[in-house]
């Protein structure tokens, strides 16, 4: 089955219900990719898989996002009975953008974030609008694809795409990645932002 916003609640919901039964504890994890883009609305399309960059923890009263290395023991538990209820496929939650956290989030994204309380256990912050933006140039100057549809489908303003490709020249200082950002921004039709660097 493909996760999408008709199922996501259901499915956050039944693994909260699974971590409660696995006794486990209250864990707040911060999804971004597809999940996220349909979670908020953003834009209506499937998934296959839930990522997850990584928890929350508060530190005097402020968000800090940690990297999770593997989930609990529990967590993957409860996890893998999700994964039978729904047929869902092998990892369908998982952790692959966590290095993300190491290399370096855009500036205020933890204040951006969407939180959305699964249950009992679970709390799951959804990243914003503004930080898909930042994502999707990243990955859409490595991958393409969907990735440049997802961007587009953002209906980005210049002023976005200048603070994404900022962000992105922070996570690459190749001169050759430069170069792939300024031909990106050139054929999309950024001509004056991609003079810029």
């Amino acid at each position: 089955m493909m996760i999408d916003n008709q199922n996501i609640k259901k499915i956050l919901s039944a693994l909260d219900k699974q971590i409660g039964i696995s006794q486990g504890a209250p864990i707040s994890i911060v999804v971004c990719g597809g999940t996220a883009l349909f979670a908020l609305k953003l834009i209506l399309r499937t998934t296959k898989d839930v990522d997850v960059i990584g928890k929350i923890s508060m530190s005097h009263g402020r968000i800090k996002i940690e990297k999770i290395d593997e989930f609990p023991e529990w967590f993957e538990k409860a996890a893998k009975i999700v994964q039978r209820d729904f047929n869902l496929p092998d990892n369908w939650i998982n952790t692959g953008p966590a290095k993300q956290i190491e290399t370096g989030l855009p500036n205020g994204f933890e204040k951006r974030l969407v939180k959305r309380a699964c249950g009992e256990y679970l709390t799951v912050y959804f990243i914003s609008r503004l930080d898909q933006i930042h994502f999707k140039l990243y990955a859409s100057l490595d991958r393409g694809g969907y990735h440049t549809d997802d961007l587009f489908a953002l209906k980005p303003s210049s002023e976005e795409i200048l603070m994404a490709s900022q962000w992105v020249l922070t996570q690459d200082v190749s001169s050759e990645f430069r170069d792939i950002l300024k031909s990106f921004l050139m054929e999309k039709g950024y001509e004056n932002i991609a003079k810029q660097f």
